[in-house]
Parts: structure tokens; C-alpha cells; sequence
């Protein structure tokens, strides 16, 4: 059975969505799966300035954030953040920021990782988000699983080959198309995960 570790920034409730579902496809895989935000870290003015922002905040239903031992923990890791200017967002990024000592023992080398994405428009930046996110897959040496098109015929119509995503115009939920494709995703990175860790 693979071990799996969704880590995750959500402002709106949008990109934890896309979590769960990708977590759905995972433990649907057989994986033993963990769903873990990282920590928000934007000043309370700023979240108080989006009602949708403070209502995430307010009514956050995670008890645990992501820890390094849950990367260690895992055999494949799923990175998910909402678009910032074709990156991810600085929550995520500081918390990947904290991960030099578990690379430099080695300790994030040849898991499988894989990433996923909201914008609010669709030239928003999502392809450059999943590549951004990856760009830490990389240094780790862990192996980058793209959600690519073969895995189902549907994801043909989400459109997106890099990973899992969703264009949240005028703020609304992903819809069933953007979940079925991060349950794909999450169900492929189970099974790949399990090929390399058995």
C-alpha cells in the first residue's frame, strides 16, 4: 500500500477541494492517504479585505497543518496551491522553503510527486503554477507524475496534462470535471507510488 501526502494552501476552500478529491482518488487506489494545509501566514487585514478569504479562515475544517514528517512519511506527495502570478503561493512556498534538511540526507529522492492548481482566470497562470511547484520536485530528485491525458479519456476535456485544475470565475467551486480529473490524478499517483515503493 502507498503512502500518500497531500500538502496543500487554500484562501477559498477552492484548492482543498481539489485535495479531497485527489485524496478520494488516492485512498480509492488502496493508498493510506494524509491531506495536510500548510499554515496561513497573510496578514489579517488582508484576509479581512475578501469575505470569501475570511470565511475559509474562520471556518478552516483542518486540525493538523503539514509537517517534514509527513514527507518523509510519504511515498508520493501531491503539491496543490492556488495561482500567484504563475507561482505558487508564498504559504506554500515557505513551508517547502523548510525542507533543506530532509533533502540534504536524501530523505525526498525517488518518491513520486505530482501538482495541481486554481486560477481565477484562465490565462491565470495554472500550467506555469504546476510547473512552478514541480520546479521543487526536481531538486529533490523525486520523480514528477504528470496527470497527462492517457490515464482516462475524460481528462481530455479538463485540459490540462500537467495536473489538476480549475478556473474559479466570479469565485465559484470546482466542478465535477476538475474533481474527477484530481480524483485521476490522485488514483495515478497511488498506483505509480506503489510501483516504486514495492
Amino acid at each position: 500500500m502507498a503512502r500518500i501526502v497531500v500538502v496543500f494552501y487554500s484562501a477559498t476552500g477552492n484548492v482543498a477541494a481539489l485535495a479531497e478529491a485527489l485524496a478520494e482518488g488516492a485512498r480509492g487506489a488502496g493508498a493510506e492517504v494524509r491531506v495536510r494545509p500548510v499554515a496561513e501566514r497573510a496578514p489579517a487585514e488582508a484576509i479581512a479585505g475578501n469575505r470569501r478569504w475570511q470565511e475559509w479562515v474562520d471556518n478552516n475544517p483542518y486540525d493538523t497543518e503539514a509537517s517534514l514528517d509527513d514527507l518523509e512519511w510519504a511515498d508520493g506527495i501531491a503539491l496543490g496551491s492556488p495561482t500567484r502570478f504563475g507561482a505558487a503561493a508564498e504559504q506554500l512556498k515557505a513551508f517547502l522553503d523548510t525542507t533543506g534538511g530532509l533533502w540534504a540526507q536524501g530523505k525526498l529522492a525517488s518518491k513520486v510527486g505530482t501538482s495541481f492548481t486554481s486560477a481565477s482566470t484562465g490565462h491565470g497562470g495554472l500550467e506555469a503554477t504546476i510547473v512552478a511547484m514541480n520546479m521543487v520536485f526536481y531538486h529533490w530528485g523525486t520523480i514528477i507524475m504528470p496527470l497527462g491525458y492517457a490515464a482516462d479519456p475524460s481528462l481530455m476535456q479538463s485540459g490540462n496534462p500537467y495536473g489538476a485544475s480549475w478556473v474559479s470565475r466570479r469565485s465559484a467551486a470546482p466542478d465535477d470535471e476538475a474533481l474527477g480529473a484530481a480524483r485521476v490524478q490522485g488514483a495515478r499517483l497511488a498506483e505509480v507510488a506503489a510501483k516504486l515503493a514495492g
